[in-house]
């Protein structure tokens, strides 16, 4: 499967994904309260709000949210958990900007499935001079539980065109690119914040994780089956449970103008 294809397997089962996709760590939102300045009720345009677990803290915060969202069902949980928030089920590569312009463009998780050919212009296109574009990924790291390395040999074995040299990087060998933004022209110089945290799963907690990920939907039913129950067997043996570490990263750079009326 390709990138849009893939992108709509996550409203397969929202109820699942909202479920078991983790949130974000306070710290990210403190940094994008600082980024923003003296803005008093920051006017947010968020690009694949999912089920919303980027947005409630934002929310909470006092901000004025308007999401969009490509997944009917996704919106509809993202409608049902936060009343009142203005979600737009469409395809952010083709919706037509509204008049209006924002004071942060966030995309939690959710840029890499935009087209990368017109997802930072277009973001730019939305935003007030001096707005905040905020990128956030989320990546799963090497961390104190050696499971995710021995795992490997289940994804070997029942994950086609697994890399057997694959490894988890550790947190500071995830680079910071910023050449996408810098390339645009659109944009000053691009921030990086990090924030590492663990969580730990059961081993029917971890599953359900895994049935949540594109690529793990994409197998066929034999070869998920079969991945999962290699998988919970290794876990089972290890205790019963697993730790695992992320990084969640947030680049963020100002909008520097917006393009001539003529462009």
């Amino acid at each position: 499967m390709g990138r849009l294809e893939l992108r709509k397997t996550f409203g397969e089962d929202a109820e699942l994904y909202d479920r078991v996709r983790p949130t974000y760590p306070p710290g990210l939102y403190d940094d994008l309260t600082a980024l923003l300045g003296n803005t008093d009720r920051p006017r947010v345009l968020e690009i694949g709000c999912g089920t919303g677990q980027a947005t409630r803290p934002m929310l909470e915060r006092g901000w004025s949210v308007k999401a969009v969202e490509l997944s009917p069902e996704l919106s509809g949980v993202a409608r049902a958990n936060l009343p009142g928030l203005e979600v737009i089920t469409t395809d952010f590569d083709v919706w037509p900007l509204p008049a209006e312009k924002f004071d942060l463009v966030i995309s939690a998780t959710a840029f890499h499935w935009l087209d990368p050919e017109t997802r930072v212009i277009k973001s730019a296109d939305a935003l007030r001079p001096g707005g905040v574009l905020a990128v956030v990924s989320t990546h799963h790291v090497a961390g104190r539980d050696p499971f995710f390395g021995e795992v490997q040999e289940c994804y070997q074995q029942f994950m086609p065109g697994t890399d057997k040299e694959e490894k988890l990087l550790a947190p500071d060998e995830v680079p910071a690119d910023s050449s996408e933004i810098d390339a645009s022209g659109r944009f000053g110089p691009v921030e990086f914040r990090r924030y590492v945290w663990d969580q730990t799963y059961t081993t029917a907690e971890y599953l359900d994780l895994l049935n949540s990920y594109s690529g793990h939907r994409a197998l066929t039913t034999v070869a998920r089956d079969r991945l999962y129950d290699c998988i919970g067997a290794r876990i089972e043996a290890a205790g019963g449970s697993v730790t695992k570490s992320y990084l969640t990263q947030l680049s963020a750079a100002n909008c520097l103008n917006q393009p001539l009326a003529s462009s």
